[in-house]
């Protein structure tokens, strides 16, 4: 299985396994992290300083593949555009999930991605 795993937060293999349906499992995925470089303000959005947003994804990209491979999960990640759905829709087009899962707390975001990527997309 191709699971595709958006995360704003860092988690470990435990919270994914905790959101994912029961079969298939984990342990015979493929996991791809994506983290939407965020920012943190809308005056930081407009005046295009991108360095901290990118910075704190990357941080929770690299924290949440780390702890995966720690769990035997084969895991790699990447630092996604700004604009969640943009991020989605870019590593689906280059990854070709079975399964996403969305590790975030944006219902609005969750919704529009279940609206576009269903009956792939999982809300954990």
């Amino acid at each position: 299985m191709r699971l595709l795993v958006l995360a704003d937060e860092a988690v470990d293999a435990d919270d994914v396994r905790a959101a994912l349906p029961s079969e298939p499992g984990l342990d015979e995925a493929r996991v791809l992290v994506v983290t939407p470089a965020r920012n943190s303000s809308p005056l930081a959005f407009w005046m295009s300083d991108s360095d901290e947003a990118i910075a704190d994804a990357r941080a929770v990209e690299e924290a949440t593949v780390a702890a995966l491979q720690a769990d035997g999960v084969r895991a790699r990640g990447e630092v996604g555009e700004s604009e969640p759905m943009l991020a989605l829709s870019d590593a689906v087009a280059t990854f070709d999930p079975d399964l996403i899962l969305l590790l975030t707390g944006d219902d609005a975001f969750a919704r529009d991605a279940r609206g576009r990527f269903a009956p792939r997309v999982v809300r954990g």
